[in-house]
């Protein structure tokens, strides 16, 4: 397996953005299998199991949100500095995005650690059990946020250098891993004691420190492309103003959706744990199009990113309509599945008839919205490969903030009480996926934009010898993993 750089500027493109789109959703569900795993073997302890896991996902999912400052800052950096064959300035997006990333992961993990049973308790959930075991989940996940939240500022790196292979053999050891440990743990199974929602969380933790290991020992110590000497290594204020710069948008837009997440989550709490195990697995299962969206749209965002720094536009505008076009169809095929499928899939992860039914009635209504959903998802990675985050960020916490005001209205002065929270959601997703493409192309229309280019990006190695610096770009594009 290659881990060449891609040049994307030239050849095909339609097998560019499958062939970088493709690993991507694969690392994207693999991610998921996570979440997915500990909902399905928690099903068979409890409702209860699954209401604590769900809840403190939230918290994990802000988590990622904080984090996307640095996968952006990276992936958009090195993609748009590799188009513009600055395989220096590369690198120093590469080096500044992973230190950033570890400064802002341990102070986040410090914070959920110490403050775990508050954080659960915003919720409002009448069940004491749920409670308790959610702030056990997060109190030990939070110990492994080093290892989650990191690993996708690598993987963010590898995307921009059009490398989505690597990511995804990696994530998929720690699944593999985690398949297995995880029954184990929460079960008992050999010599292991039973532990319940404690083993899911420890099984979280033991396979995310794989992949760490991975991308560490891969990346770091076989390719050296960011040994750190601390004697001289300095921060660039210019490149980590960029990454910032970059990544703020979205983080903000990420990090709020998940606020709003939590209102939402805490007005269905108030119809009982029934009701948020079903809305917690219901939002698993509607990230297969979410997750598998988000790959071609990371994929389209690296492609547009180095055809933004080669000044090549024609490309851009046919990689943007065949992704969208790529997208319809997978919206229309999820559409299907949902209306018609929707108890089916949710008897895999719980038993109770009524849970089922309710479930059913969610996908039902989430339906509606997912051709919507992925125009919404694709165009922000076209806005993200010009650079130019602020736009979706924009439409995304305008529409989804929106969904807070429309709830309680729904709640207050309808009888739809529930379905009405389900319904807010997914309107607002319907509004998204038209205003924000109806931008891009109008935006499309008065191009072009110029990329700023850190002032003093010629000073990037910051380490010994010129020789050093040789060597390791020599290692980016002709290393194999």
């Amino acid at each position: 397996m290659n881990n060449r750089i891609a040049d994307l500027t030239k050849g095909a493109i339609l097998p560019h953005l499958f062939r970088l789109a493709v690993p991507t959703i694969g690392s994207s569900f693999m991610q998921m299998t996570y979440n997915l795993t500990d909902l399905l073997w928690l099903g068979r302890v409890g409702e209860d199991a699954v209401a604590a896991v769900g809840a403190a996902g939230f918290y994990i999912w802000f988590g990622f949100s904080v984090l996307l400052i640095t996968r952006i800052g990276a992936e958009i950096g090195v993609s748009q500095s590799l188009g513009r064959k600055e395989t220096g300035t590369a690198l120093q997006f590469i080096r500044h995005s992973l230190f950033w990333a570890i400064i802002i992961t341990l102070i986040y993990a410090f914070c959920t650690w110490l403050f775990a049973s508050e954080l659960i308790h915003f919720f409002g959930i009448p069940s004491q059990s749920v409670n308790e075991q959610g702030a056990t989940y997060l109190r030990i996940v939070s110990l492994g946020f080093i290892f989650t939240f990191v690993n996708p500022t690598f993987a963010g790196i590898y995307n921009g250098m059009g490398n989505s292979k690597a990511p995804f053999w990696y994530m998929t050891s720690g699944v593999i891993l985690n398949l297995i440990v995880d029954p184990v743990l929460i079960f008992g199974l050999w010599f292991f004691p039973e532990m319940g929602v404690k083993g899911a969380a420890w099984a979280t933790f033991i396979s995310q420190g794989l992949v760490f290991v991975i991308f560490v020992y891969r990346f770091v110590i076989i390719q050296e492309m960011i040994k750190l000497n601390l004697s001289h290594f300095r921060l660039n204020r210019q490149i980590s103003k960029r990454i910032f710069k970059l990544g703020i948008p979205v983080a903000s837009e990420s990090a709020l959706f998940a606020f709003f997440a939590m209102i939402i989550a805490r007005m269905v709490a108030g119809y009982g744990s029934v009701a948020i195990a079903v809305q917690s697995i219901g939002g698993q299962i509607e990230a297969i199009s979410w997750m598998t969206s988000s790959g071609f749209a990371t994929a389209l965002g690296s492609f547009t990113g180095q055809n933004f720094g080669a000044n090549k536009w024609d490309r851009i505008k046919k990689g943007y309509f065949l992704t969208m076009i790529i997208g319809t169809v997978l919206g229309l095929m999820v559409t299907a599945l949902f209306l018609f499928m929707g108890k089916s899939i949710f008897s895999v992860f719980l038993d109770d008839p009524h849970a089922q039914k309710l479930g059913a009635t969610y996908l039902f209504i989430l339906a509606v919205s997912q051709v919507f959903m992925i125009t919404e998802i694709t165009t922000r990675g076209a806005f993200n490969g010009l650079g130019r985050t602020l736009p979706p960020s924009l439409i995304g916490i305008l529409f989804t903030g929106l969904r807070l005001p429309a709830a309680w209205l729904v709640i207050t002065y309808t009888s739809l009480e529930l379905y009405g929270i389900w319904w807010t959601i997914s309107l607002t997703s319907v509004l998204k996926g038209i205003v924000l493409p109806l931008w891009f192309i109008n935006a499309m229309r008065n191009k072009p934009y110029k990329i700023p280019k850190p002032s003093d990006h010629k000073q990037v190695f910051l380490i010994p010898s010129r020789l050093r610096q040789q060597i390791i770009i020599r290692r980016i594009f002709r290393n194999k993993l």
